[in-house]
């Protein structure tokens, strides 16, 4: 097997939100492949106990303590004119080091850099093919800030949405190849950036199809006899939490003839999320080890986000697990599904309200099945990660899932 380097900003392991799953399913993917030597960020101290078990998926691992307080303080430090803050943040000695001591002696012939601002460390390697996976058009998602903050938020984002712009463009000239998360996103940037057109492609998302079953049969910690209306997301994420207090301001109060329970799941919920909580009406239960318990006894799964970058890995998961999907269409981007049949997508609160009442009602009890239906056809990870190996240059492992779906 041929040696490929995989950097990536945050620890891939447990793949428990977004980009972390995106990131481990990619590595399972290409170790199947190559020996894969993974240098990353921990900015979390609970996830060390996890390093044991990604250090037995990979060759060597590199993981580096993030001090995300140090980090901004280090953004801050290193900015200059036309630099954007987050490549100061992501700014490492330690791992620049550990890279090109792992290139020189373990024989990297190959780089897969995950999120662009780590593309930095692949600057400082010559000589052989490099694929960098976007993940989310981070200077878009700083746009959108720029344009919904308030002053001097306003200005501090908006500078940072053009500077990233600016080294995205850099960043796709220097690499072989750039992935997106979808040909929406891959559209979106190449109509900022023409040039990169040819440089470009989409690699989307996918789900766990045996994890997230609609035949899981654990118990679940919520009530019995009360609608249950749940919402799934890393709770310090901006996005994120601008889409439940949105839902639980907007939405919420047009619901009590059917006395829902609005259930809000997810890490590290701050003060605004869990200001949210109303006893009877708001649950906020924080990091949970396993959301499937939570995702079974749902009668409606919400995705109210208002920005939305890349494939919302929350609507892929509740549809595999046959439930009721209402997202704006910012969180459908991507879904390859149909808007009706598989879940239903609303923007505006009076369309929130009358398509979340005709859930509760019991009007789409098909959905759900239909939902599954069209994650097992279009979005395994099997499925969204076949056209990786062309890139690569590599044929699928004989027998596997991938060989079957590049036939």
């Amino acid at each position: 097997m041929r040696d490929l380097m995989f950097l990536c900003h945050r620890i891939p392991y447990p793949p428990d939100k977004g980009d972390k799953i995106r990131a481990y399913h990619l590595i399972e993917h290409l170790r199947a492949r190559f020996r894969v030597h993974l240098g990353c960020f921990i900015d979390d101290p609970a996830d060390a106990v996890h390093l044991p078990a990604l250090r037995a998926r990979v060759a060597s691992l590199g993981c580096f303590p993030l001090d995300p307080r140090r980090a901004r303080l280090r953004a801050l430090w290193r900015c200059r004119p036309g630099m954007p803050l987050l490549t100061g943040y992501f700014h490492d000695p330690a791992l620049a080091s550990w890279v090109d001591a792992t290139v020189r002696e373990q024989g990297v012939s190959q780089i897969v850099v995950f999120s662009a601002a780590m593309a930095q460390y692949a600057d400082r390697i010559s000589g052989m093919p490099k694929l960098l996976d976007f993940v989310d058009i981070d200077s878009e998602k700083f746009a959108a800030y720029g344009r919904t903050s308030a002053w001097p938020k306003r200005l501090v984002w908006a500078r940072e949405g053009r500077t990233l712009l600016a080294y995205e463009r850099a960043a796709v000239r220097r690499f072989d190849r750039s992935l997106f998360v979808s040909e929406a996103e891959r559209g979106h940037f190449t109509r900022l950036a023409p040039e990169s057109e040819a440089l470009t492609m989409a690699i989307g998302n996918g789900v766990d199809l045996d994890y997230f079953s609609p035949d899981f049969a654990g118990a679940s910690p919520l009530p019995v006899g009360r609608k249950i209306i749940l919402f799934t997301g890393a709770m310090d994420y901006r996005p994120n939490i601008e889409a439940v207090r949105w839902f639980v301001d907007e939405v919420m109060p047009d619901l009590g003839a059917f006395d829902p329970l609005f259930v809000i799941v997810g890490s590290n919920p701050g003060p605004a999320v869990l200001g949210l909580a109303r006893e009877g009406s708001v649950m906020v239960t924080g990091r949970v080890a396993d959301t499937r318990p939570y995702l079974a006894r749902a009668d409606l799964v919400v995705a109210p986000l208002q920005i939305g970058r890349g494939v919302q890995n929350k609507v892929l998961e509740a549809m595999a697990m046959a439930r009721p999907v209402l997202a704006t269409s910012a969180a459908f981007t991507g879904i390859a599904a149909v808007a009706g049949r598989d879940l239903l997508v609303a923007d505006g609160a009076a369309c929130w309200i009358d398509q979340a009442v005709s859930v509760l009602a019991g009007r789409h009890g098909a959905m759900g099945m239909a939902a599954r239906l069209a994650v097992e056809a279009r979005h395994s990870w099997a499925r969204a990660l076949a056209p990786l190996d062309a890139v690569l240059g590599v044929p699928a492992p004989v027998g596997t899932m991938e060989e079957q779906v590049s036939a």
